[in-house]
């Protein structure tokens, strides 16, 4: 099993992928919104080349954790996607994910046309990572007990 880790924009949809064990998560380049039909398709077959099971989406809350609009493209997304795969999917909040994106962008002194293109996927990637570790520390509690 495998979770997909999403950073959702109106054009671009940053995508990143947990290994099986769902210990990493892997940057897997991000996907240009086109229209239902081939966004549908593109997301079937992701999830069945990958064996996702469950999908986490990054929610734009503002950082004084209010809704914006940006809240409700995504949740409205999640549902779409939610109806089309038949998957579990976890809104996380990622305030913190795109400073951290563009944070490793800059010490890796990316030029700003590659940088804008990566900031999705690797925004993806820490939001799917920062979930991975959440659910480790959680059954970590559970076998204390």
């Amino acid at each position: 099993m495998r979770i997909l880790g999403v950073d959702f924009g109106d054009k671009n949809i940053g995508l990143a992928v947990s290994d099986k064990l769902l210990i990493t998560a892997q940057a897997l380049g991000s996907y240009r919104v086109k229209n239902e039909e081939e966004d549908k398709k593109y997301f079937k077959d992701l999830v069945s080349k990958y064996e996702i099971e469950e999908i986490v989406i990054g929610l734009p809350l503002r950082m004084d954790g209010t809704p914006g609009t940006r809240v409700q493209k995504t949740q409205k997304f999640a549902s779409w996607l939610e109806n089309v795969l038949k998957l579990p999917i976890v809104l996380w909040d990622e305030r913190l994910t795109t400073k951290q994106a563009l944070d490793i962008l800059n010490q890796q002194k990316i030029s700003g046309k590659k940088k804008k293109k990566l900031k999705d996927q690797i925004s993806a990637a820490i939001i799917l990572s920062v979930y991975l570790e959440s659910k480790r520390k959680k059954s970590n509690a559970h076998k204390h007990h």
